[in-house]
C-alpha cells in the first residue's frame, strides 16, 4: 500500500486547493495531529515562499499512514499482536497487521523517553539519582544505580537504549523536567506533536501501568523521529558499552552493558539481503516481545519494522525474520 494520508479524493483536493489568507491571526502555523479514526486526515498550515499566505498541506506527506491490515505473502505473523513494516524512502507499507491497536510497549517506550531527553536536554548534562530509582517491581531490569550517583545524560542514554535499565529512564526523566510526572507531560506532548494520538504515557520506562499504551504505527511515527538525532542513531548500532561514572560517595565506578538487540548480538540473524543498522526491544509480562528495528536492503533503503507482543524470545526474532523477508 502507498503510504499517503487517509483522505478521500475529494477532501484533498479540497485541502490542497484552499489558500488561506492571513489577516493578522498571529499564528503563523497551526497543526491538528493525525489520528486513524478521523476520516480526513489531518493537516497543517505552511507559509508560502513569498510569506503573504499558507496554504493546506497534509500531515504525514513524507510519512506513512495505515488505516487498515496489509497483507504479504512472505509474511503471515499469526502468534503476534500488531506488526508493520515501512519502506522509509519509497513511502510504502510493505506489512501491516493491527498497526494502529493500543497495546502496552514495554520497553519501545524508552525510544520517546530518548527522544523528550534530547529535545530537552544536552548530552553532556550531568544527572543525578534520587530515592526513585530504587525500583523494586520483580523482574525489571535495573543497572544498580543508587541515590546519589552521578553520571551525564549521553552515559544514561546508551544505559536506557542498550541495556533497557528502568531505574535510568528514572534519572534521566527527574533529570531533564525535574520530575518523573512532568518528563511524562513531555512524552504525550511529544506524542501529540507527532502524530502519535493513539499512544499515552504514564511513566517513562514501560513498565505496565493502565493507561500507558502505544500502537505499531505510533512506534513507527517516534521511531523516525528520534532517527533524526545522531547520537540516538549512534547508540542503537552499539553492541557493548562501557563507561565510568561517580558514585555517591565521589568514588568511580565502571559500568558495562550489552545490546539486548539479538541480531546486533549475533544470536539469531537476519534474511541475507538485509542488514541490521539498530533498534529497541522490549518485555514485559503484559507487552511480551517487542522490537522496532531499522534496517537496510542490498541497495541501501532503508525500512523500519515493528512487531508488538510476541510469545517468546525465539518467536520474536523468527518473526522479524519473517517479516523483513518481505523486503524484495
Amino acid at each position: 500500500m502507498k503510504c499517503t494520508n487517509n483522505v478521500t479524493k475529494r477532501a484533498f483536493a479540497a485541502l490542497l486547493g484552499v489558500v488561506f489568507v492571513l489577516t493578522g491571526c498571529g499564528a503563523e502555523k497551526y497543526e491538528m495531529p493525525y489520528n486513524s479514526n478521523y476520516q480526513v486526515s489531518s493537516f497543517k498550515l505552511v507559509q508560502t515562499a513569498d510569506a503573504t499566505a499558507q496554504v493546506a498541506e497534509t500531515f504525514a506527506a513524507n510519512l506513512c499512514v495505515v488505516d487498515k491490515n496489509i497483507s504479504n505473502s512472505e509474511a503471515s505473523l499469526s502468534d503476534v499482536a500488531a506488526a508493520a513494516l515501512f519502506d522509509v524512502n519509497g513511502l510504502d507499507t510493505l506489512y501491516a497487521k493491527n498497526a494502529n491497536e493500543q497495546l502496552p510497549p514495554a520497553s519501545l517506550t524508552k525510544i520517546m523517553t530518548a527522544l523528550v531527553a534530547l529535545k530537552h536536554g544536552s548530552p553532556e548534562q550531568l544527572l543525578t539519582a534520587s530515592e526513585n530509582v530504587q525500583i523494586t517491581e520483580p523482574g525489571a531490569q535495573l543497572c544498580g544505580i543508587k541515590p546519589g550517583d552521578t553520571m551525564t545524560l549521553q552515559q544514561a542514554l546508551y544505559v536506557l537504549l542498550l541495556y533497557s535499565a528502568n531505574d535510568v529512564a528514572i534519572m534521566i526523566a527527574e533529570g531533564v523536567s525535574g520530575s518523573v510526572a512532568g518528563f511524562v507531560e513531555l512524552m504525550n506532548e511529544e506524542a501529540q506533536e507527532l502524530g502519535a494520538t493513539n499512544c499515552h504515557f504514564t511513566n517513562p520506562n514501560g513498565l505496565t501501568e493502565d493507561g500507558h499504551y502505544m500502537t505499531a504505527y505510533d512506534l513507527y511515527l517516534i521511531f523516525t523521529e528520534a532517527l533524526q538525532y545522531d547520537l540516538f542513531n549512534e547508540i542503537i548500532q552499539t553492541t557493548t558499552y562501557s563507561t565510568t561514572y561517580h558514585g555517591n560517595d565521589g568514588s568511580e565506578r565502571t559500568m558495562e552493558v550489552n545490546n539486548t538487540n539479538q541480531y546486533l548480538a549475533g544470536n539469531y540473524t537476519a534474511p541475507e539481503h538485509i542488514t541490521i543498522i539498530g533498534g529497541k526491544t522490549g518485555t514485559t509480562k503484559a507487552a511480551g516481545h517487542c522490537l522496532v528495528l531499522l534496517c537496510r536492503d542490498n541497495s541501501g533503503k532503508p525500512y523500519i519494522s515493528v512487531i508488538m507482543n510476541s510469545e517468546s524470545t525465539e518467536s520474536l526474532y523468527e518473526d522479524m525474520t519473517e517479516l523483513l523477508s518481505a523486503i524484495q
